[in-house]
């Protein structure tokens, strides 16, 4: 049976237009009428970014600030799945997809719609996927598959190859000696393997037991002791965002944020994850083990 699937995404660099692409080709192949539409905004974000216009969109992005997109036109009313592919911007959903679900048309498309949400990041997405979740659950979407590849690199050797990546535009090896950033290539391939798992789901309408199964698959990469780095993280970006939206000159403030965020991922980022290892595991980590199984096995 020929189903009606909407995939639109954002996406900077174009990893997550090749990951959304290699979800779908097996739904198109499958026999189902797939739209793909890219949401750019307007004017256009920078890639490579530089530092200002990278910390520039904190605290609109933090606190849901919608910008201006480039028109999106659907070609349907209704659809029987939409796949919403967004990046994590400072541990929120990106301002493109954020503006988008605050667009009355596509909310009324989202509708009793089900929804699978896919994103490519660095390591750290359960907070933007958090507030994603809220955000399409509110506009009455069905959320019933979450897909979250993530850079299987060490935290502070991933920090380094993403800033490579975003302020110089290279996807290589930095120096020589780190390896390349973002999700693996391997990773990206294997987006072919949930849309099999997916496509049963789709021809029947029954979506109970999709996320259970993708979660099975390795759908989604949780690492426990970013849990508590993204919990608090979170909650201090809110307070810095609302700070600095309130002062008529940013730019001290936001080069301050910058280096609150070096110093934070490079020194308290690796205080954290010994604190989690020698402390909170042990004496916690039957509910870190019940927070890592939520993520895997059911949709908020």
């Amino acid at each position: 049976m020929n189903k009606k699937v909407l995939a639109i995404y954002y996406s900077q660099t174009g990893q997550l237009g090749d990951i959304i692409s290699n979800f779908t080709a097996p739904l198109v192949a499958a026999g189902n009428s797939v739209e793909t539409v890219v949401l750019r905004s307007k004017p256009g974000f920078p890639f490579p970014w530089t530092s200002t216009s990278f910390f520039d969109v904190m605290p609109d992005c933090v606190l849901g600030v919608a910008r201006e997109l480039e028109p999106v036109t659907l070609l349907r009313d209704s659809y029987d799945l939409i796949i919403l592919g967004y990046q994590a911007w400072f541990l929120s959903p990106c301002i493109p997809v954020n503006t988008l679900l605050q667009d009355p048309v596509f909310s009324r498309v989202l509708s009793g719609t089900p929804v699978i949400t896919v994103t490519g990041a660095r390591n750290m997405w359960i907070s933007a996927y958090g507030r994603l979740a809220s955000s399409l659950r509110e506009r009455g979407a069905v959320l019933v598959g979450n897909v979250a590849l993530v850079d299987r690199h060490p935290n502070l050797v991933s920090f380094v190859t993403i800033l490579y990546w975003m302020f110089a535009g290279k996807k290589d090896r930095y120096l020589n000696l780190f390896p390349p950033p973002g999700v693996s290539p391997s990773d990206v391939a294997g987006m072919a393997s949930f849309a099999a798992i997916v496509q049963p789901y789709l021809e029947s309408g029954h979506w109970e037991g999709l996320q259970p199964a993708l979660g099975a698959a390795g759908a989604v990469d949780a690492k426990p002791h970013l849990l508590f780095i993204e919990r608090n993280g979170s909650r201090i970006f809110g307070i810095w965002a609302r700070v600095i939206v309130r002062k008529k000159n940013r730019r001290p403030w936001l080069a301050a944020f910058k280096y609150y965020i070096i110093f934070a991922l490079c020194l308290l980022g690796p205080v954290v994850y010994v604190v989690t290892q020698l402390i909170v595991r042990p004496l916690f980590g039957t509910r870190v083990k019940s927070l890592i199984s939520k993520l895997n096995n059911t949709c908020p």
